[in-house]
């Protein structure tokens, strides 16, 4: 049975509160209520899970499909490891949380990254050394103009930073209903500090054999300290990927900028912090009508009460202008915009 709703505000749907319509709204709980839908002649779909990696900038047209599929099941295990199959719609720090509880690791250093797990791919969601590739087995989708379930493999997925097959060439093309994820058993851990953040706060609180709850309770302390609560300021955590330049251009600006901080990468290039060049142009903490970078995280940018999609969009335009004249280098939003 369709549950199609009509004229819906998507406000209470995305983290950075803005209020756009969606012409027509429907909660998916299961891969054959879409596949039913499909069957009924629908096809033009907008996919939602979490909200919190979407700037919305006008009204949805589209059919749009709330990801509510749930269900966490063990499918396969060994001596070490465990392969747990996560609805789509399942909350993503929830299922971290619920892995921590019953000791399984791998996920502990992407505590406290909003969105919905049935996303996670989407964006190779990353965080503190880690990865989603690093832990990923297989997701199950539907097509959705043929109704056809498809398994798509880590290499079908093809993930890169923040970034996976579904946002370019599938891009809209598949609702994914189910993802597998292998992780670790207590005995073989692997604890990751590889980000000096962390060693810092487990070296505050003096933990020396720090646990995969530890791990957790360090990045959610972390990532509480830097970015703001969405229900009071509307924001989609990290709004720019992190730059990536040549070794040499690096090494031009550090001659410029001796603070430059920068994450050297496997293929020789450099990671530069997005945060740390909007900081340096000025940007944090400043505001622009009802815009403004987040005072504690240039990368950040928050609604303020009222603003538009537009409002936001303009803001990182301008910020995206003011590091390419200051520095050369073009941001990416890592925020899908509508």
């Amino acid at each position: 049975m369709s549950n199609i709703q009509n004229n819906i505000s998507l406000k209470p749907y995305n983290t950075f509160g803005i209020d756009e319509m969606a012409k027509r709204f429907c909660t998916i709980q299961s891969a054959e209520q879409l596949q039913q839908l499909i069957t009924d002649g629908e096809q033009d779909f907008f996919m939602l899970g979490g909200g919190s990696n979407l700037l919305l900038t006008q009204p949805v047209e589209q059919l749009v499909l709330k990801n509510e599929i749930l269900g966490k099941e063990i499918v396969d295990e060994t001596d070490a490891t465990v392969t747990i199959a996560f609805g789509g719609g399942e909350n993503w720090h929830e299922s971290v949380l619920w892995a921590v509880e019953n000791n399984y690791g791998g996920i502990e250093n992407l505590s406290l990254i909003p969105g919905t797990v049935g996303a996670a791919p989407i964006q190779n969601i990353g965080a503190y050394g880690v990865e989603l590739k690093d832990i990923f087995v297989k997701l199950e989708a539907i097509h959705t103009e043929t109704g056809k379930q498809r398994i798509f493999t880590k290499e079908d997925c093809a993930f890169g930073y923040r970034n996976s097959v579904f946002k370019h060439e599938l891009k809209g093309q598949y609702f994914i209903t189910k993802v597998y994820l292998e992780l670790t058993k207590k005995g073989h851990h692997q604890i990751n500090t590889s980000y000096g953040a962390i060693a810092t706060v487990l070296e505050e609180n003096n933990i020396q054999n720090p646990t995969i709850q530890d791990i957790s309770n360090a990045v959610i302390q972390i990532r509480s300290s830097k970015l703001p609560d969405p229900k009071k300021f509307g924001n989609s955590g990290s709004f720019f990927k992190n730059p990536i330049i040549s070794k040499d251009y690096f090494e031009e600006m550090q001659s410029f900028f001796p603070s430059i901080v920068a994450y050297p990468q496997a293929d020789g290039n450099v990671k530069v912090p997005a945060g740390w060049l909007i900081e340096k142009c000025g940007w944090k903490g400043k505001m622009v009508g009802n815009v403004a970078c987040y005072a504690h995280q240039a990368l950040v940018i928050v609604n303020l009460g009222n603003a538009t999609g537009k409002e936001v969009l303009e803001h990182a335009k301008r910020i995206i202008d003011s590091v390419d004249n200051t520095f050369g280098i073009q941001l990416e939003p890592e925020v899908n915009i509508m």
